[in-house]
């Protein structure tokens, strides 16, 4: 026997309030006039899971919480595998035919390897890398190491920001082969390192190999603080919106940047530099605590960001409206403006910063252009116990304003000033040699004058990284739905 197909009723819901996670196979029970009240009906199920029951499932949860849900063909084919079924209803990104369109709803088999990427726990030697076809015309392809893990297989083997490799396990890695050679779940690879030579060749071939672990990747990376005449400026390196490695639940790593400002606001900092360069997003909810942090003139009343959903759920829940927290570590009394490091990785939750610090302080972008998501997804899982459907679901479902309504940074961030990262890197943190944080600075200080500034003509161009895998690659999370 398998699960009914949940026959939509536009006047009926079925949201779990508490978890914000759908269980499957429930016939929805609950008026959208009464969000705040879940009754359901479980459907018992026997016998073995067919990929029809799981597409049910998947149908029945996008015609509830999907942001496009008028999209979802009618009568979509039940009889594929989930993945392709999940691709078939979701109303894809096109340039010319759906520019209004999703770029990044996604499903997965194992909805425990979702929600622990979502923690920042990953299989992965600790190093994350940018890859580029180098030599410029050929079929060849680097990795550039961006920065490494602490407590890592890669810094145990000695790998640091900047290092380059060319090749895996004897192998030079290739437009056709690098995929295959560098995301899998070996056991360790066999990296070649080299240098880069002014020639486009490579020198001093070393190899070393890489244990590959489940690693619980911390988010607070660096912070510091340079004074500079009468300047205290706060330098803050944050990689992941994550709350902390045990789920929504556990705060600990949003007590990990509370602490951060504790000391920059006990240090007197008057500058503030955040560094978002690698960061693809996260949680809202640890956006909405960073926020806390550095928004001037903020109290409980103010609105960070509004979420708007589809039509079905805007009834239940109306205008959700997320307001500042009250925090006694915030900096924000001693700053006039915010400084954000972006690169063309630096997406969701991190522009859900920029965009909702904007009405309260000058907020100015240094680097590349943002990705553009403003947007934000929900884990969507099977609840029953014993769980029935491993697979999970990421999609979107709501779309985020600023307080003054503002939502029009679907093509990024364009920086205030242009600044690449080159092939030959500095250590983050480096203000004379890293030139992002250097063009902060000078701008602080007041040796570089206002105004968009444009830098020498981007030389590399990337055709991949290690980021783009980290929690769904550029998504921002909702870990619970309002109940007001």
């Amino acid at each position: 026997m398998t699960c009914k197909p949940m026959r939509w009723r536009p006047a009926l819901l079925s949201v779990a309030l508490g978890a914000a996670l759908l269980s499957a196979c429930k016939e929805p029970q609950v008026e959208l006039k009464s969000p705040t009240t879940t009754t359901t009906t479980p459907t018992s199920t026997t016998g073995a899971l067919t990929d029809r029951e799981v597409n049910n499932w998947v149908l029945d949860s996008m015609r509830i919480y999907y942001y496009w849900n008028n999209r979802i063909p009618a009568t979509p084919n039940l009889n594929q595998d989930p993945a392709r079924f999940f691709e078939s209803i979701v109303y894809r990104w096109d340039r010319t035919l759906r520019p209004d369109g999703d770029r990044f709803s996604w499903i997965q088999q194992s909805v425990d390897e979702l929600k622990n990427s979502l923690q920042g726990i990953v299989r992965a030697t600790g190093m994350e890398f940018q890859l580029y076809r180098w030599p410029s015309g050929t079929n060849n392809v680097i990795g550039q190491v961006l920065y490494v893990q602490p407590n890592s297989p890669a810094v145990r083997a000695g790998v640091k920001r900047g290092d380059i490799f060319t090749g895996v396990n004897g192998q030079t890695l290739t437009i056709s082969n690098y995929q295959a050679l560098l995301f899998n779940d070996a056991t360790s690879q066999a990296f070649t390192f080299a240098t880069i030579a002014s020639n486009n060749t490579t020198t001093n071939p070393q190899t070393r190999t890489i244990d590959q672990v489940q690693l619980v990747t911390d988010p607070v990376y660096k912070d510091s603080v340079y004074t500079i005449g009468s300047r205290k400026i706060g330098y803050f390196v944050y990689n992941q919106f994550i709350t902390g490695p045990n789920g929504p639940s556990d705060a600990s790593y949003d007590t990990k940047v509370d602490n951060v400002f504790a000391k920059f606001k006990a240090q007197g900092v008057n500058e503030l530099v955040l560094d978002l360069r690698y960061n693809p997003g996260g949680y809202t909810s640890s956006a909405r605590n960073l926020a806390s942090l550095i928004g001037k003139g903020i109290n409980t009343n103010e609105v960070f960001y509004r979420q708007e959903y589809n039509a079905e759920l805007t009834r239940a829940f109306g205008s959700t409206q997320v307001r500042f927290l009250n925090k006694p570590q915030n900096i924000g009394a001693n700053l006039n403006r915010v400084f954000v490091l972006t690169t063309s990785r630096t997406a969701s939750a991190s522009e859900l910063i920029i965009n909702g610090l904007k009405p309260f302080m000058t907020v100015q972008v240094i680097g590349d252009t943002t990705s553009g998501k403003n947007v934000a997804s929900i884990t969507i899982e099977d609840k029953r116990k014993p769980r029935r459907i491993n697979w999970g679901m990421q999609p979107i479902i709501a779309k985020s304003y600023n307080k003054l309504g503002q939502s029009d940074y679907t093509a990024g961030f364009a920086p205030d000033q242009v600044v690449f990262e080159p092939l030959v890197l500095a250590q983050l943190g480096d203000i004379n040699n890293e030139p992002l944080l250097r063009a902060a600075v000078a701008r602080i200080t007041g040796s570089s004058p206002g105004g968009r500034i444009a830098s020498p003509a981007k030389t590399l161009f990337s055709i991949g990284s290690s980021i783009d895998r980290k929690a769904g690659g550029s998504n921002m999370f909702i870990d619970k739905l309002p109940s007001q």
